[in-house]
């Protein structure tokens, strides 16, 4: 089963492409939950290449390694991969008049309810959305 998440940012291409792959802007946006966080990530943006952000609990009191392999990179278009589990995702970068439209399709695991997955991974592409629109002003 696949799910779908978007959300427009009203930033440039150059902008979103350059702060979604950031790992620094990475560890301030990629989070579903305010009582969670990315402590690092490591991005090697190439085909064959690896990537890994540490996503844990605030408290300590539980974390993991969201990390996969890029399959396909078209720069300023299209990023897709694979996680270690086996699953697979895109991510397009539609340009439209006066925003860039960000859509993330993913393989659903088997262990959370699809909604439940579709509301976390749409809340992490959320904080996306504000974290590149606040570098656009300030």
């Amino acid at each position: 089963m696949k799910i779908t998440v978007e959300a427009p940012a009203r930033a440039g291409l150059e902008q979103v492409w350059e702060t979604y792959n950031n790992p620094a802007d990475i560890e301030q946006w990629n989070t579903a939950r305010e009582d969670w966080h990315t402590t690092r990530s490591t991005v090697d943006l190439r085909v064959g290449g690896q990537f890994v952000a540490r996503m844990e609990a605030k408290d300590g009191s539980a974390g993991f390694d969201f990390a996969g392999t890029y399959t396909r990179v078209e720069p300023m278009r299209l990023i897709e991969y694979r996680l270690g589990d086996g699953r697979e995702a895109s991510v397009e970068f539609i340009e439209r008049p006066g925003d860039v439209l960000v859509r993330v399709t993913f393989d659903a695991e088997t262990v959370n309810p699809p909604e439940m997955q579709r509301v976390g991974w749409q809340a992490i592409l959320d904080n996306f959305v504000r974290h590149v629109e606040a570098k656009v002003r300030s």
